[in-house]
This record gives C-alpha cells, sequence and structure tokens, in this order.
C-alpha cells in the first residue's frame, strides 16, 4: 500500500526539518533537494519559518514512490487482554495472596519523571489511574537520577515483583546504555530470582526486549492499564513456568 494525501493511493506525506542555513529561496531551495534525495518527487516546500539569523525550518509535502508490504511488518502484538482495575486486583490476589510489589525510577543522570509518574501516580494518564489506585499492588515510586546500584538494592529490599524504569533523555542512546547496565546488574546481583524488567519511553522500540536484556519494552502512549495487565500476564507466565 501507498501512503494517502488527497486522494487514496497518490503516496503524498509530509514532513518537517531544520537546516542551518538563513531563511531566502536558497535555503528552500536547499530544502527542495534534500527532500528530493528523501524520494519526494515534486517536493513543494509549504512553510519556511527563519529559527534566528542563520537556521530555517521547513515543512515540505509531495509524493513518494515508495510502497509498504504488510507481510514484512514486524511489531510487538499484545498477547494479553486489557484488564480493568477490579479484575487485575483479583487476579493479583489469587495469583500471589499478597500485593504485588513495583519498583519504578529514572535512572542514570535522567531527571524526567513525567513517564514514570504517568503509569505510577494515582492521577494516571490518558484518563486512567496509575498503579498506585490499585488495591494489590505496592508502588515504590523512587523518582528520579536513581544510580544502577541503588535500584538494585531497593529492589531486594522492597522484595520487588516487577522494576520499571523510565528513559526519556535519549542523547547518544543514553537510555539503551542504562537498560543494558541495569539489566545486567540484575543478573549478578539476582540471577534468576531477579524481579520482571520492564523499561519504558518514547524512543524505545518495543521490538528491542531481548536485545536490553529486559523482560518487556514499552513504547510512547503507553497507559497504566496496559502495564498493570502486563504485570498479571507475566506472573501467571512465571507461575506456570515454575509449575
Amino acid at each position: 500500500m501507498r501512503p494517502y494525501g488527497d486522494t487514496t493511493g497518490d503516496g503524498m506525506v509530509q514532513t518537517s526539518f531544520t537546516l542551518p542555513l538563513p531563511a531566502g529561496p536558497r535555503a528552500e531551495g536547499a530544502a527542495r533537494q534534500l527532500a528530493n534525495r528523501m524520494g519526494i518527487d515534486p517536493a513543494m516546500v509549504v512553510h519556511a519559518k527563519p529559527i534566528g539569523e542563520d537556521f530555517t525550518f521547513f515543512v515540505v509535502y509531495g509524493p513518494v514512490g515508495h510502497v509498504v508490504d504488510l507481510d514484512q511488518v514486524r511489531v510487538v502484538e499484545r498477547e494479553y487482554p486489557l484488564l480493568s482495575p477490579a479484575e487485575v486486583n483479583g487476579a493479583v490476589k489469587r495469583l500471589l495472596r499478597r500485593k504485588l510489589v513495583v519498583v519504578g525510577a529514572c535512572i542514570g543522570t535522567d531527571a524526567h519523571t513525567v513517564g514514570i509518574d504517568a503509569i505510577l501516580n494515582v492521577k494516571g494518564f490518558a484518563g486512567e489511574k496509575g498503579l498506585e489506585y490499585y488495591r494489590e499492588l505496592r508502588v515504590v515510586n523512587l523518582g528520579a537520577q536513581v544510580s544502577v546500584p541503588e535500584l538494585v538494592r531497593r529492589a531486594r529490599a522492597e522484595k520487588a515483583d516487577a522494576v520499571l524504569v523510565s528513559q526519556v533523555v535519549t542523547q547518544r542512546d543514553a537510555h539503551l546504555l542504562n537498560t543494558r547496565e541495569m539489566a545486567a546488574a540484575f543478573r549478578e546481583a539476582m540471577g534468576r530470582r531477579r524481579p520482571l524488567l520492564v523499561a519504558g519511553g518514547p524512543r524505545f522500540d518495543p521490538l528491542a526486549a531481548a536485545e536490553l536484556g529486559v523482560d518487556r519494552v514499552f513504547g510512547r502512549g503507553t497507559t497504566p492499564g496496559e502495564v498493570a495487565s502486563y504485570l498479571v500476564h507475566a506472573v501467571k507466565e512465571q507461575r506456570k513456568e515454575h509449575a
């Protein structure tokens, strides 16, 4: 299939970028050339705005010849049902006969707690209450800039069933490096008895869980209900393995 713009299958796409050039005809010509090399031909500069004296922001519109083969699309399909808070509480009570302990943090130098707070705090995200709202979950939110050794220590002390790590800062792949470091530290400290490891953030690829050494990766737009439902599913799978 092809992108849709004005009519079905016309291949029209829109993209935006900034060039380090002062606004003007030369900058617009450079923007069209770049868009052509990206496969947009003919490319129309529909918006150009100066950013200071030496940069220009562009929006470019035009058709591409590329097609998408849906048979080659690889994504992580949700293999578990979405549960209501009451269903999550009931399942945890039946499975564990105690509260499920969740420890969450932003690790390394990442000071952005918006993601972890959206999942853990009662106020939640996207109209859903966070995991603190769930009666059968005990949530320990360590906040931002938590070192990996401290996270491991607290997870052991709290007897965590799951550790949730949010990473928003992605410069130089910091989110990937931090997550690999965290996974390695838990393997070394706790071996097969480590808690479930879950990473999340806007730049994560959900397909990369195994590569990063964690059990699950959640991308942008994830809601507390999705995470809670996954935790129930993962605990069920663990109990089957140990049965």
